[in-house]
């Protein structure tokens, strides 16, 4: 079938009809499975259909996709500046969230940092983006390869936040929304409350938001699929295999590299830790959404004897600030752009744009395709083209698979280590919590 839907071997009427044929049946598939990835993976079968054997139409196509960017593009402010707001000043300044807060935020920090440096690393060897032959911008050249170091930092800092969010300075956003959390949360009584619950509505509103956008996609993807491949041919599918494959490669030596060594320096029991996570880490997987794995993992922790109070704590913060799948993703997806842009980055600008990810990549909890959103405001913050951003979207559910669940498996160590971190020894929280129910039903 999909040397059909390809066209490989197939040519003339006979193969026309075959690849309608394929269409049809993954149509009927994904009619079948009711569900937006299911849809997805249709609109890229019928784009790469269309974009073969129906050229001219396919070029005509781009605008939906570029509808759909705008529409994406319109999120990114409000939903940053929401849930970066109200995450900083729902715990509080550091005094108020204790010392626990201190050590889980220093952890998150340096985790997700090697989690990007890896990323970056990745794409940098693999190189996967390059040679794909799409239309070079030298304004996009200009504005990644920006100036002195003085330059750089007068551009983290806003000097008008309604330009800087009409203009898509990511970056500014963020450090106005920090400044305004930081503020937000030294201030006491009902104005607190209000901002705080004004803030969280426009969060959730967002999220609702984001949602509907994302009703496009399947068309969006299609649509996109069908001008590359009319723009540039079916070559682009090999790119796009690579980049998959260099991802969930990354994704295995950060858990190699960066998780086991932490584990065995925390005396993690890996094949009890494995059993007690497999649940929440298959469902992660299977819903590519690391909240819907919320609860059983916070109930898989307490069962390995780390204690409510921490796991309550670490496990829903680490949720927004240490996705490590995610960001990874992101610094090795965001250098696949420019690849595909034919923009070399110097390392001064993959190490800032780095350093744009630490903090945009804390703005977004792990819900399906937020990503996205993260990745074309930083696309848009260090002037690249926007165009492969779409090439990534067609395979963006097999990605999302491997990098939600490895969210989850990293937040699930961050809840361990902390306890290790906090002197907590949980083979000793279990026998307690043993003898307290065998107490209780004596008394009973």
């Amino acid at each position: 079938m999909l040397q059909l839907v390809l066209g490989a071997d197939f040519g003339g009427l006979p193969g026309l009809i075959g690849r309608i044929l394929a269409v049809g049946a993954v149509g009927f598939w994904a009619y079948k499975k009711k569900g937006l990835t299911a849809w997805i993976f249709f609109a890229l079968v019928a784009g790469i259909v269309v974009g073969l054997d129906a050229p001219a139409l396919a070029i005509e196509l781009q605008v939906i996709s570029k509808v759909f960017l705008k529409l994406i593009k319109s999120i990114i402010a409000p939903l940053l500046f929401a849930t970066l707001a109200v995450g900083i000043a729902g715990h509080g300044n550091m005094a108020s969230v204790g010392r626990m807060g201190g050590k889980s935020l220093i952890y998150f920090e340096v985790v997700t940092t090697f989690a990007l440096i890896i990323g970056l690393l990745a794409i940098n060897l693999t190189q996967v983006g390059v040679g794909i032959p799409l239309i070079k911008s030298t304004e996009a050249l200009a504005a990644a390869q920006q100036g002195s170091w003085q330059d750089i930092v007068l551009h983290i800092f806003p000097e008008n936040i309604a330009a800087a969010v009409a203009e898509g300075q990511v970056l500014q956003v963020v450090v106005f929304s920090v400044l305004f959390g930081i503020g937000l949360a030294q201030l006491q009584g009902k104005a607190k409350q209000t901002m705080l619950s004004a803030l969280d509505a426009l969060a959730e509103v967002m999220f609702k938001y984001t949602g509907l956008v994302m009703y496009l996609a399947p068309l969006a993807v299609g649509a996109s699929m069908a001008y590359t491949v009319a723009k540039v041919g079916i070559g682009i599918l090999g790119n796009l295999l690579g980049l998959l494959l260099t991802l969930y490669g990354a994704l295995i030596v950060f858990i190699l590299v960066v998780l086991v060594p932490i584990g065995l320096i925390t005396r993690l029991p890996f094949v009890r830790f494995w059993r007690a996570i497999a649940e929440p880490v298959a469902l992660a997987f299977a819903t590519t959404s690391s909240e819907a794995a919320l609860p059983k993992a916070m109930r898989a922790m307490e069962s390995l004897g780390v204690p409510r109070r921490i796991v309550a704590f670490v496990m829903p913060t680490g949720y927004s600030f240490n996705l490590d799948g995610t960001t990874l993703y992101l610094a090795l997806a965001s250098v696949f752009v420019a690849q595909a842009a034919g923009i070399e980055l110097s390392w001064q600008v993959q190490v800032q744009m780095v350093l744009t990810l630490m903090l945009t990549s804390k703005g977004v909890a792990g819900v399906p395709r937020a990503s996205l959103v993260i990745l074309s405001g930083t696309v848009a913050s260090f002037g690249l083209p926007s165009e492969p951003i779409f090439i990534i979207l067609g395979i963006d559910a097999l990605m999302d698979m491997a990098r939600t669940s490895v969210n989850v498996i990293g937040n699930c160590l961050a809840t361990w280590v902390i306890a290790r971190w906090e002197g907590v020894d949980p083979d000793q929280e279990l026998r307690n919590q043993a003898l307290s129910l065998q107490a209780e039903a004596l008394e009973a």
